[in-house]
């Protein structure tokens, strides 16, 4: 299908619609799906992704650090220790596995069948890159762009504006073959060495009929520590996987989660952040 000109987040809605649920969504607007949103309530919805809790929960690395209370014994620092006191009394120093936060990589379609949930999910990664040091976020349709520099800006409206100048292949077509294999190629070892969670945002609609998909998924998948594909098609119950994009997405993902609305979001955020279980959990706060 012809690509559309890029979003222009300002002329979404006119500036004097008022914020009234803004900061305390009712049940209505959590359950929402985001495409069945009028003007009003994609900006309530906007708004409430901005409250969002985003601690993201730790994860231990290979490394070690000094902890008077570790259960490791540190056997150099001992040994230099015991050096300096003659061995009498033998103090034993102590270390702890070192803890950091991990790093988030987002793989955002923003292909035509996507539009409806792209454009609030640019919101949530944006809250997400200035909630935390080490997000990192792409989009793609016909190819891949990297726009985690321009989410950086703390205004979300400026930055929403320059990602719609930049990237140039807004609700067109879908490669999702040929994007992950850009990904692997260009940013893979640099951004996954250290166990990263990576966000694969994508309906599995495929305009190459899948060419490609299931061999770089897997690569994808190798390279981290978690691959998560959220899906808004799971918000149908009786979703079931005819794609050709989908089928061959499937069997390389570690979750396959719903994206539809902000109960959804929710619960992504609190997995995230450690408050919610694999697959589900309880609801983050939205207000």
């Amino acid at each position: 299908s012809a690509t559309r000109p890029a979003p222009d987040p300002s002329r979404e809605v006119p500036h004097e619609i008022p914020l009234r649920l803004a900061w305390s969504p009712t049940e209505v607007l959590r359950t929402k799906d985001f495409e069945e949103m009028t003007p009003v309530e994609v900006i309530q919805a906007k708004e409430a992704i901005r409250s969002l809790k985003l601690d993201l929960r730790p994860v231990l690395t290979r490394r070690r650090e000094p902890d008077p209370s570790g259960r490791f014994i540190d056997l150099r620092r001992t040994l230099r220790t015991s050096v300096r006191t003659g061995g009498c009394p033998l103090p034993l120093e102590r270390e702890s596995t070192r803890t950091r936060r991990p790093t988030i990589v987002a793989l955002c379609d923003i292909s035509g069948s996507m539009e409806s949930y792209s454009r609030i999910l640019l919101h949530f990664f944006h809250a997400l890159t200035n909630a935390a040091d080490r997000v990192h976020t792409f989009v793609f349709g016909t190819r891949l762009t990297n726009i985690t520099r321009l989410l950086r800006d703390r205004d979300v409206d400026r930055a929403l504006a320059r990602i719609g100048t930049t990237v140039q292949d807004w609700y067109g077509g879908t490669r999702i073959g040929a994007s992950l294999q850009a990904f692997n190629l260009h940013w893979s070892r640099r951004l996954l060495a250290q166990g990263a969670v990576v966000l694969l945002v994508t309906d599995g609609l495929d305009r190459e009929g899948g060419d490609g998909i299931r061999a770089q998924a897997r690569r994808l998948r190798k390279s981290c520590r978690s691959l998560i594909w959220l899906n808004p098609l799971l918000r149908y119950r009786a979703f079931a996987p005819r794609a050709a994009g989908i089928k061959a997405l499937l069997p390389e993902v570690d979750e396959h989660r719903p994206v539809h609305n902000l109960d959804s979001l929710a619960e992504l955020a609190d997995t995230l952040s450690g408050r919610g279980g694999r697959g589900a959990g309880r609801r983050a706060r939205l207000g």
